[in-house]
């Protein structure tokens, strides 16, 4: 009866152990949990990127008034007869 009692309590010391301590214990898991939700933030940034990008990519194959808007805008082109005023503030 002595050895069980003590074989027990050695396993639940092995055990605790692991609990608090080892290697999967429940601080690790918490960080790997916060890790992942990190990942999973980031992944939703990326694809919400890839989708703004792509819906870009089908309004420039669609036509030409996408064309348009970004070589006004970013390029500062103007189309023949027409007149550029600039305001300034």
């Amino acid at each position: 009866m002595k050895y069980i009692t003590i074989l027990i309590i050695a396993l639940i010391l092995h055990f605790q152990y692991r609990l608090w301590i080892g290697d999967a214990s429940v601080s690790q898991i918490s960080a790997h949990r916060q890790h992942i939700d990190e990942l999973n933030k980031e992944l939703q940034e990326k694809k919400d990127r890839n989708d703004a990008l792509y819906a870009e990519v089908l309004d420039l194959r669609s036509g030409l008034e996408t064309i348009e808007e970004r070589a006004r805008y970013e390029l500062g082109m103007v189309k023949e007869h027409e007149t550029f005023f600039q305001v300034l503030e």
